[in-house]
């Protein structure tokens, strides 16, 4: 019933009401009647209440109080703040006025009475934006060029901490300032600052007349000529530099001559030209007061060079100064003649390297023709040699032909010499013609390779039974160790670079032994070579892989110098390291490092069509041989040679001839050996293939090439026929043809 944000006052009258109501109720009770006893409790309940609100309003007059004692120590405080603001703003030397809610709260005197057309506004509530526009239209406020009074009107609507000199009529100077003190409170300040302003002003002054006198010395101590002209045209400041460079007086330099006045004088004395013309200015200034930057080299009538440049400045008016450059001029004349004379000689200079350029170049074009006619040489000496060894090893191959024959017939041993040395020349011209073409083979750009995995155990094996009657003419051991290891290579290249190897052990070892065997080196296996030989020195370690070189260091070489540089190019286009270890007097190491292959699951050979050749056998050859060469002389010794072997031979030059002998026997031959290359276009593959469709069966034949090479030996194994190599191996061919003509096991 009584609410406690209600005022003191307030509360006890509404108590005391409370309290009335409940006596008058009570009396009413016990008027209307009742036991007495329900009267006495009515009483007692009474009486608690009484006494409850009764404690309640003593409380709440407490506390009346108390409030109203700190109302009157607030009240006091206020007025001695109040009294004490009022006197310190009658104390202070400038106006003071507070703005609460941007109206006018108290102020003092000073700020009342600043301004006396302003003074009658000056009154508690006033706006601030109204004081201001009021301070801004006063006439005893002085304007200098409206920018004050622009500057009251910003500090008016901006409203933010501002301070502004405000100038009053009479010199007097005084700051405006606003400072916000509160959320809503703004505190403005009037201070005098005439005499700070006078100060600064004075100060401002002597030092732009200290500036002025600083300049002007400057000015006099340049060697730059300088004049500086105002927007109108007239001399503001120069220097005696720019009077005695342009031959001015100097009355005409005096402040405030008009620059017509100067021109004048250039022009009618005429002390200027440019280019040995008279100078004409009008169009100079016209372009500077335009705001344009002007720069002329003149000459003056003495011959004096003038650099005479015109720069506008800032606030209108412009400046121009003049400047010596004789000495410059008659420099950069002096290197403008020193670089057209360079420049003449340099002129000169590339006439003579264009021509020596020109020589060069011929010189170089004569060099490229002679390469290219040496590689063409070289191409064609190659074309050759490729071309040509058929032709070459056909003499050679019949000449075999014929000794082997006469070795058979002649019966005294001093016969038997004599073709023993004559079978061993041809040997050595036979071995020596391998060897160039084998190089040129080498060389060409088609040479082909043949890279299969094997095994080197067998081809090992063959090496030794080869060069074991060689090492033991010499007396010298040859051990090749055994090796099962599989590798990947050209296998006719790799065993003759072996091969290659071992025979020039055995030709530089005097005594002691020749060792060939294999060595793990990571993924690679390295055959070696070992002998006790006169061993290499260093300096001439490189040098013995080059054609045709005999090192003769201890006289046991007997070749044409060929092995290694064969080695050294097959093995460069397989890809295989050539290394070599050498001591002088202790013998040499030459190793060739091949990759190492896994074995394949079924042993296969890697020609299935070349058959392993058996020993040559004893007995005759009861066999019908058709023999087919289109050289006449190797046909005879072969002839002669087959039928020194038992067998009957047809000896025929062309396919066609062939077919005619296999016609007029009426049967077809046991087996054909035909050279390759016969007359024209003809081959002996086509000669097989002729007589094989003549006679419907598959006749055993054998074909004779100076190249065995790849295509013809996949030819050979697509086609069921062997190939032989010229000169011809005798001993191998006789135990061939008892191969290929031996009845096949069904």
């Amino acid at each position: 019933m009584i609410d406690p944000n209600e005022p003191l006052e307030v509360q006890v009258v509404r108590q005391a009401r409370i309290i009335e109501a409940l006596i008058g109720r009570a009396e009413r009770s016990h008027e209307l009647g009742g036991s007495a006893y329900s009267l006495f409790q009515s009483a007692i309940a009474l009486q608690a209440e009484v006494w409850e609100k009764t404690r309640t309003l003593e409380e709440a007059l407490d506390t009346l109080g108390r409030a109203s004692g700190e109302l009157e120590v607030a009240y006091r405080s206020r007025e001695r703040t109040e009294k004490t603001l009022a006197d310190v703003m009658v104390a202070m030397e400038g106006g003071f006025a507070l703005f609460s809610e941007d109206r006018l709260q108290v102020c003092n005197r000073l700020f009342r009475q600043l301004l006396p057309d302003v003074e009658p506004l000056i009154q508690p509530g006033l706006l601030l934006e109204d004081f201001l526009e009021a301070l801004r239209t006063s006439r005893h406020v002085r304007r200098e060029g409206g920018r004050d009074a622009d500057a009251l009107m910003q500090l008016s609507t901006r409203r933010r901490l501002s301070s502004f000199i405000i100038p009053l009529r009479g010199e007097r100077f005084y700051q405006l300032s606003l400072r916000k003190t509160g959320a809503e409170t703004t505190a403005v300040l009037l201070t005098e600052v005439t005499d700070i302003v006078r100060q600064n002003r004075q100060e401002k002054r002597l030092l732009i007349e200290g500036q002025e006198h600083f300049l002007q010395t400057t000015f006099d101590h340049l060697a730059l000529g300088i004049c500086t002209f105002s927007a109108r045209g007239e001399v503001q400041a120069s220097n005696e530099r720019f009077a005695e460079l342009l031959a001015l007086p100097l009355s005409l330099l005096a402040k405030g001559v008009s620059l017509t006045r100067l021109v004048e004088h250039l022009e009618r004395h005429g002390i200027l030209q440019e280019e040995g013309v008279r100078l004409v200015f009008p169009g100079w200034f016209k372009s500077v007061l335009r705001g344009r930057r002007v720069q002329r080299l003149v000459r003056r009538s003495d011959g004096f060079a003038l650099d005479l440049q015109a720069h506008g400045l800032p606030r209108g008016g412009f400046v121009v100064t003049v400047m010596d450059v004789t000495a410059q001029t008659e420099a950069a004349d002096l290197l403008e003649r020193r670089v057209q004379e360079r420049t003449a000689e340099l002129t000169e200079a590339n006439r003579q390297l264009q021509r020596h350029a020109k020589e060069q170049a011929q010189t170089e074009d004569a060099l490229i023709q002679a390469k290219e006619a040496a590689e063409a040489a070289h191409v064609s000496k190659t074309r050759f040699l490729a071309a040509a060894s058929h032709d070459l090893l056909q003499p050679i191959n019949a000449a075999k032909l014929y000794i082997s024959t006469l070795r058979e017939t002649v019966g005294s041993d001093r016969a038997r010499d004599t073709v023993d040395r004559l079978s061993r020349s041809f040997a050595s011209i036979e071995t020596l013609l391998q060897s160039l073409l084998e190089i040129s083979r080498l060389d060409s750009t088609g040479a082909e390779f043949n890279i299969t995995s094997f095994c080197l155990e067998e081809p090992l094996r063959s090496l030794q039974e080869d060069l074991a009657p060689l090492a033991a003419q010499k007396g010298l051991a040859l051990h090749v160790e055994p090796s099962s290891a599989w590798v990947r290579s050209d296998r006719r290249y790799l065993m003759r670079s072996i091969r290659n190897l071992a025979v020039n052990a055995i030709q530089y070892t005097q005594s002691g032994r020749i060792l060939i065997g294999c060595r793990l080196r990571g993924q690679e296996i390295s055959v070696q070579v070992w002998d006790t030989g006169v061993g290499i020195s260093p300096e001439n370690q490189t040098r013995i892989f080059e054609e045709f070189t005999r090192l003769g260091e201890g006289g046991g070489g007997s070749g044409m110098g060929l092995g290694l540089s064969i080695v050294q190019r097959a093995c460069r286009h397989l890809g295989h390291e050539v290394r070599l270890q050498s001591r002088r007097g202790r013998g040499s190491m030459f190793a060739i490092d091949l990759p190492m292959v896994r074995r394949p699951g079924e042993m296969r050979s890697v020609n299935r069509a070349q058959p392993v050749e058996p020993m040559s056998p004893h007995g005759g050859l009861d066999l019908i041989i058709l023999a087919i060469e289109n050289d006449p002389d190797v046909l005879h010794a072969m002839t002669q040679r087959l039928d020194s072997w038992g067998a009957g031979v047809l000896a025929c030059a062309s396919t066609e001839e062939a077919l005619t002998l296999m016609e007029d026997i009426g049967t077809p031959p046991d087996i054909i050996i035909a050279d390759y290359q016969l007359n024209g276009e003809d081959t002996g593959v086509q000669a097989i293939r002729a007589l094989r469709a003549a006679a419907r069966v598959e006749v055993p034949a054998i074909v004779i090439s100076a190249r065995s090479s790849k295509d013809l030996l996949q030819l050979g194994r697509d086609e069921a026929f062997s190939v032989m190599k010229k000169p011809v191996n005798l001993p191998r061919l006789r135990a061939l043809i008892d191969w290929k003509t031996r009845p096949q096991v069904a």
